[in-house]
């Protein structure tokens, strides 16, 4: 990509992608600057991808292709404060704060943007995450195609959606979703060791056993019902199972997950 970028914070999230862009090579480690209130984050980041730091976010932004926000909800309103002085219509930028709308990123930077919203996910720290983009009303045509791209070294799934409405949702699904995956996955593991398997062995293949059924589930893009049946005999044990998480409730905890998740996204943006 032939893009100068700036990174506003140096979070995880940022350094998730960092590195995904350094590791690809699809941005040269000279096109990157990266700014972030601690020094010692910043000594990190020139350290291990060697990349530009530099401590004012104005300065970080000045002149660069592309500005992703990778701060706190909560600091977005300062920090476009800061670098609406050096914003113009030329640059695209990417926020990944969560709940934080198109609406007012713009008002924050005093002007019309080129704003592209993206939720990523945890994962992403190890290349494969999840992530949904929106353009907003002032995007021009190939600013989604730039943002997907620099998601690609990160992420293993990139979806758009048409509303801006259901980044919350997404916030709700994807976003918070690697949690009810490791709660999930400790549940499974303890419930190992409860009926006699070591600790090792239980997460192994608790681990491998979540893991592999996403894969099954993308890769053979059979109905989850369909997938579902294949593991499910007569009077077997997955069926006494299954009817256990349904007398559980864990259909409707999820559910409820989701949707308590989405909320508080929908909450965090007002």
């Amino acid at each position: 990509m032939n893009n100068k970028i700036a990174f506003i914070g140096a979070g995880n999230m940022a350094e998730a992608m960092i590195k995904g862009l350094v590791v690809s090579g699809l941005v040269p480690k000279g096109d990157i600057t990266v700014s972030d209130a601690s020094p010692g984050r910043l000594l990190h980041m020139k350290k291990y991808y060697e990349v530009g730091a530099v401590t004012g976010n104005l300065k970080a932004a000045r002149g660069r292709d592309v500005i992703i926000l990778a701060v706190k909800p909560k600091d977005i309103e300062g920090v476009l404060s800061e670098i609406s002085g050096a914003y113009t219509s030329k640059q695209i930028i990417i926020s990944i704060a969560a709940g934080v709308s198109v609406a007012k990123i713009e008002k924050g930077l005093g002007k019309k943007a080129r704003v592209i919203r993206v939720m990523p996910n945890t994962p992403a720290l190890v290349q494969e995450g999840a992530a949904a983009a929106f353009a907003g009303p002032n995007a021009k045509p190939g600013d989604m195609e730039i943002a997907t791209k620099l998601l690609s070294g990160i992420c293993r799934a990139v979806v758009t959606v048409p509303d801006e409405k259901l980044m919350d949702a997404v916030t709700g699904l994807s976003g918070s979703g690697p949690a009810y995956v490791f709660v999930m996955l400790e549940a499974l593991s303890d419930a190992g060791v409860r009926m006699g398997l070591s600790r090792e062995h239980s997460f192994a293949l608790a681990a491998q056993t979540l893991a592999g059924a996403a894969i099954m589930a993308m890769q053979t893009k059979e109905p989850l019902s369909k997938l579902k049946d294949m593991v499910t005999s007569p009077g077997g044990t997955t069926i006494a199972g299954l009817q256990a998480l349904e007398e559980k409730g864990l259909r409707a905890a999820l559910y409820a997950a989701v949707e308590a998740a989405t909320k508080r996204s929908q909450e965090l943006g007002k």
